[in-house]
C-alpha cells in the first residue's frame, strides 16, 4: 500500500510538472512565421504598451543626466520636443507600415536580406544589449525597493563599483518577477501595461509639482527664471560633458533609434491591426521622454538642493531617492512599476532574439536565461551611470540592419533590384549587408573617437582637413550613420545583383 501511495504521488508530481512544461510550451509567439489575423490588437493595447514602456524607471535617470550635463531650460523644452517628434514620425512612417505588411519579427526579416550567419550575430549581440538595458531597469526598481528597507544604493560617482550583498539579493527578487512576466508572452505584457499605465504619468507630474516650492518656484511667473538658475543651469557638473539643444534633440531621437529607424519594433507592431497605430508611440514619447524627463530633472535639482543644504558633500540622486522626495511611497511604487513595465518588453525582445541564435531551445527557457543575464547586469552600477552613452552606442550599432529592411522593402522594387536576395539565392552571408553594417558603425565611431579617445587622436593627422575639423558628437551621429549604411548597402547590392542576378526559377 505504501508503494502504491508512493507511486501515485510520483505520478501526480510528474503529471503536474509535465502540465507546467506543456503550458509554457504552448505560449507560442509566432517566432518564425507571420502573425495571424485573429491575434491582432487595437489602439488601446499599443497606447498602453508605449505609455507603460516609455514612462519608465530610466526616465528618472535620463532626466537627471540632462541636469548634470548642464543643459538650459530652452534646450530641454524645445530640444526634447523636436527629438521626440522625430521619433514618433520614425515609428509611424518607417517601422509600423512594414510591420503590418510582413508581420514577422525583425530577426526573420533580417535573415531574408542578410543571411543566417549575420542574423545569428545580430541576434546574439542584440539580446546581450537588451539584457543590459533590462538590467538597468531592474537597477532602477531596486534603488526604490532597497530604500524602503534601509539598504543604501551604490554610488558609482564616488567609486562604489560593487553593490552590497543585501542589495544584490533585492535585485535578484525584482529581476525574478520581471523574468516571469516576460516568459508569459505578448498578451500578458499588454495586460500588465493596461493596468499600470494610466496612473504613472500623474505620479511623475505630482512629484515634480510638489518639489517646485523647495526650489523657490511659487508660480508660472518665476518658473522660467528659477528653472534656468537652479534646475537647468547651462553649467555641467564636474566630470560631466556639456550638453546643448542638439544633444537633447539627439538623445530623444536616438535613444530608441534601433526600435524605429532600426525596425526593432516590427516585432511589436506585427500584432497591430493598422500601420497608423505607429502614432501610439506619441503617448510614450511625450508622456515619458518629454514630461517625465522634465519632471525627473526638477526632482533631481530639488534633491541635490536639499542634500547640499543639509551639508551632504556628495549627493547621490538615485531614482528611489528623488521619487521618495517628491511623492513619498507613491513615488517608490511608481519607480518599481516603471522599471518593470520597461524591462518586461525589453526582456521579451531579448528572448526572441536569443531564440534565433539557439533555435532548438524553447522560448520560455531562452527568456529565463536572458533573465539571469539581466539580473547580473543590474548589479553593475556603471551601467546606470553611463546609460546615455550605452543607449547612444546601442542605437548606432544595431540600427543599420534595420535600415536595410526599410530600403529593401521600399527602394529596391523601384530600382529594379530583387528583394530578400540572400534568401532567394540561399546565401549564408550577405556581403553587402556586412559592408553596410560594419562600415557605417566603423566610420561614425572613428569620427567620434578621434576627438574623444587619445588612442585614436592620430587619425586627425591622416584625415582630410574637413574631416579632421569635424567634431562629431555621439548623439548627432544617428542620421549620418543611417545615410552611410543605406548608401553602402544599396551600392553593394547593385554590384552583387548585376554580377549574379536572381533567375526566374529562383524568384518563384
Amino acid at each position: 500500500m505504501e508503494f502504491l501511495d508512493h507511486g501515485v504521488f510520483a505520478y501526480m508530481s510528474t503529471a503536474r510538472k509535465s502540465t507546467l512544461i506543456e503550458r509554457l510550451d504552448a505560449l507560442y509567439e509566432y517566432d518564425r512565421e507571420p502573425v495571424t489575423q485573429d491575434k491582432l490588437y487595437g489602439w488601446r493595447t499599443f497606447i498602453a504598451m508605449f505609455s507603460s514602456e516609455h514612462i519608465a524607471g530610466t526616465e528618472f535617470v535620463l532626466g537627471t543626466l540632462l541636469v548634470l550635463h548642464g543643459v538650459t531650460a530652452f534646450d530641454v523644452f524645445a530640444g526634447l520636443a523636436v527629438g521626440n517628434l522625430l521619433a514618433v514620425l520614425s515609428w509611424a512612417l518607417m517601422c509600423a507600415p512594414i510591420a503590418v505588411r510582413e508581420r514577422l519579427t525583425i530577426y526573420w526579416q533580417i535573415r531574408k536580406i542578410a543571411g543566417p550567419y549575420l542574423t545569428i550575430l545580430y541576434s546574439a549581440l542584440f539580446a546581450l544589449i537588451l539584457c543590459l538595458l533590462a538590467g538597468s531597469m531592474v537597477n532602477v526598481s531596486t534603488t526604490a525597493v532597497s530604500l524602503t528597507v534601509g539598504i543604501p544604493s551604490p554610488n558609482y560617482g564616488v567609486g562604489e563599483t560593487v553593490p552590497s550583498v543585501s542589495w544584490i539579493i533585492v535585485a535578484m527578487g525584482v529581476g525574478a518577477v520581471i523574468a516571469v512576466l516576460a516568459v508569459l508572452g505578448f498578451e500578458r505584457l499588454a495586460h500588465f501595461a493596461k493596468v499600470v499605465a494610466p496612473w504613472m504619468p500623474f505620479v511623475f507630474l505630482a512629484a515634480a509639482v510638489a518639489s517646485l516650492p523647495s526650489l523657490g518656484i511659487t508660480g508660472l511667473g518665476n518658473f522660467w527664471k528659477v528653472a534656468n538658475e537652479k534646475i537647468w543651469t547651462g553649467v555641467a557638473q564636474e566630470g560631466q560633458m556639456q550638453y546643448s539643444f542638439w544633444h537633447c534633440v539627439g538623445l530623444a531621437w536616438l535613444c530608441n533609434i534601433s526600435q524605429h529607424m532600426g525596425m526593432g519594433d516590427v516585432t511589436i507592431f506585427r500584432y497591430a491591426k493598422k500601420w497608423q497605430m505607429g502614432f501610439c508611440s506619441a503617448f510614450g514619447m511625450f508622456l515619458g521622454h518629454y514630461m517625465a524627463w522634465i519632471c525627473s530633472g526638477v526632482l533631481c535639482a530639488a534633491f541635490v538642493h536639499a542634500q547640499t543644504a543639509a551639508g551632504v558633500a556628495d549627493p547621490n540622486p538615485t531614482p528611489g531617492n528623488i521619487a521618495m522626495l517628491g511623492a513619498g511611497y507613491a513615488g517608490i511604487v511608481c519607480v518599481v512599476l516603471a522599471g518593470w513595465t520597461t524591462a518586461n518588453p525589453t526582456l521579451y525582445r531579448a528572448g526572441l532574439a536569443l531564440q534565433v541564435a539557439t533555435p532548438n531551445w524553447r522560448r520560455w527557457v531562452v527568456t529565463l536565461v536572458a533573465g539571469v543575464v539581466m539580473i547580473i547586469t543590474a548589479c553593475i552600477p556603471a551601467v546606470l551611470y553611463y546609460l546615455d552613452r550605452i543607449v547612444a552606442y546601442y542605437g548606432l550599432f544595431f540600427m543599420p540592419l534595420g535600415a536595410f529592411i526599410f530600403i529593401d522593402f521600399w527602394l529596391f522594387p523601384r530600382l529594379g533590384l530583387t528583394r530578400n536576395y540572400a534568401e532567394r539565392k540561399g546565401l549564408k552571408v550577405s556581403w553587402p549587408a556586412a559592408v553596410g553594417w560594419f562600415g557605417s558603425f566603423g566610420i561614425c565611431f572613428l569620427l567620434y573617437a578621434k576627438d574623444q579617445y587619445s588612442a585614436w587622436a592620430w587619425l586627425n593627422n591622416r584625415l582630410p582637413s574637413f574631416l579632421a575639423n569635424y567634431k562629431a558628437d555621439l548623439f548627432s551621429q544617428a542620421l549620418p550613420a543611417w545615410i552611410i549604411a543605406v548608401t553602402l548597402y544599396t551600392l553593394c547590392c547593385i554590384v552583387q545583383q548585376t554580377l549574379s542576378p536572381v533567375t526566374a526559377q529562383k524568384e518563384v
